[in-house]
């Protein structure tokens, strides 16, 4: 169970508290009563050296308001205790009895002596006809006479008891204010604590955002300071330590990455480049042996080597560029052209293809659109899109070239009709080598490196590039940044 460190101080300043009160109302219940007695006393003989100063003109006025504040009853009587002098008991010859009988030795066990000197003693005695027990003073004054002086020692008691259960009382209250403003002054001591404690929490769960905040100059306010100070620093350090495990990761990363890639490279290379080499051999070995010796079988034979030829040519160009672009080693030209004219110019070159296809050519762009960026492989992208699309055009044979501008964005699309890509395709028809339909994209001579090289240009620019399906074709698009004329 969770310990409160609240609780625990105030607890322990209470007990000791109330250790203390009690510890002082036992030593009050037992001492008070001998401290009353004693002080009883001590105004009984301040009565006895009055009396022995007083005059009798002033005796009445200053010994009586004495006797009366003290609550004394005094007597005086001749030598011979024949005759009271002065007293202010309402029965002068009781007084005057009481002294004869204590001094002729009529009392003898029914007192105990407390003080005695050459002048005057001091006794409890228990009064036999009232049964209450009195603190009396006897002794012979100055001038001869007897005195006798009285109090009750009932009275005594009963005063010290008031005494000792009002100070249990006040004790009591004294407590119940210190525990409430312990509680309250133990809760501004403790809940900096809690703070600092609910801030290790946090940074263990590394969480620096998190700071003291109740200040203080105190040395909880130093440590919360403290606090702060390593809170930044280990959120410094920590930062540091997982941008270098971040890079680490990416470092890692690209290596395997580049290891697969190079793996991939040799693999697709391999295997575009067997059919074409072994065509190349078979009918070079052909030639050689003289398999058909007719003029007609020596041309076909030689069409073919020279036809395979350029496509391995064709293609090891490609990869040369695409590892150009994807190393940064291909700078880019960036300038100012005007794109309509780009597009309409890369329609002229593939003029030859277009009549074989019988394709409809529509462009939906009115010049000038001029746009940002290195005009020499903006064509490249242009011309692999429109030959992408003259290779895969069905249907209505129909190639819709179009050009919007908005937000200073130029976005090309070059949409063909036929057959839409497979849903699962259209994310990998940029990765090298990849291709949709190998034995068409065979037959047309293309290596799957051509929208690789478009994506890498794009990146390149810092733009985008896409594909989308519609139902009767598909649109290949691009974007440019628009500039105009400063």
């Amino acid at each position: 169970m969770k310990k409160s460190l609240r609780k625990r101080i105030a607890v322990t300043f209470i007990l000791i508290m109330a250790m203390f009160i009690a510890m002082i109302g036992v030593f009050e219940y037992f001492s008070v009563d001998g401290y009353y007695m004693r002080v009883k006393m001590r105004k009984l003989v301040d009565s006895y050296d009055m009396a022995n100063e007083a005059d009798s003109d002033t005796m009445t006025e200053s010994f009586n308001k004495f006797a009366n504040i003290n609550n004394l009853t005094y007597g005086i009587t001749d030598p011979n205790i024949s005759r009271v002098l002065d007293t202010n008991s309402r029965n002068s010859a009781t007084m005057s009895g009481r002294l004869f009988g204590v001094i002729m030795g009529k009392e003898e066990g029914n007192y105990e002596k407390v003080k005695e000197t050459e002048k005057y003693s001091v006794i409890r005695i228990q009064d036999r006809f009232a049964g209450i027990e009195y603190l009396e003073l006897y002794g012979t004054l100055d001038n001869g006479d007897y005195y006798l002086v009285l109090t009750p020692a009932q009275s005594i008691a009963e005063a010290a008891q008031i005494s000792v259960r009002y100070y249990l009382y006040l004790g009591f209250l004294a407590i119940v204010i210190g525990a409430i403003s312990i509680w309250f002054v133990t809760k501004r001591i403790v809940e900096p604590i809690l703070e600092l404690n609910s801030l290790s929490k946090r940074m263990a769960d590394l969480d620096f955002d998190a700071h003291y905040t109740s200040g203080g100059e105190d040395e909880i306010g130093e440590l919360g300071k403290n606090f702060n100070v390593m809170s930044d620093k280990l959120e410094t350090a920590v930062s540091d330590l997982k941008s270098a495990n971040a890079k680490l990761e990416r470092d890692i990363a690209e290596k395997i990455q580049i290891d697969e890639m190079r793996k991939e490279f040799l693999g697709n290379v391999s295997h575009e480049l067997k059919t074409p080499i072994a065509l190349i051999q078979g009918y070079a070995e052909g030639l050689k042996d003289n398999v058909n010796d007719d003029p007609e079988s020596r041309d076909f034979y030689c069409d073919v080597i020279i036809d395979e030829s350029k496509k391995m040519n064709h293609m090891v160009r490609q990869l040369l560029t695409l590892n150009q672009l994807e190393n940064g080693n291909d700078q880019l030209s960036m300038e100012r052209f005007e794109l309509v004219e780009l597009i309409n110019g890369a329609i002229a070159h593939e003029k030859l293809m277009i009549e074989q296809k019988k394709a409809k050519i529509l462009l939906n762009a009115k010049a000038p659109i001029y746009v940002w960026g290195d005009e020499f492989k903006i064509e490249e992208v242009v011309t692999n899109y429109l030959t992408n699309a003259l290779n895969h055009l069905e249907g209505d044979d129909r190639i819709e070239i179009s050009c919007t501008e908005k937000d200073g964005i130029v976005t090309t699309t070059v949409f063909n009709s036929g057959q839409p890509i497979p849903e699962e395709s259209l994310d990998k028809i940029w990765e090298k080598f990849y291709k949709v339909d190998k034995a068409r994209t065979r037959a047309y001579g293309g290596s799957g490196i051509g929208l690789s090289i478009v994506k890498a240009i794009m990146d390149a620019h810092q733009q985008k590039c896409w594909a989308t399906n519609y139902r009767n074709g598909v649109a290949f698009s691009f974007t440019l940044e628009s500039k105009v004329e400063i």
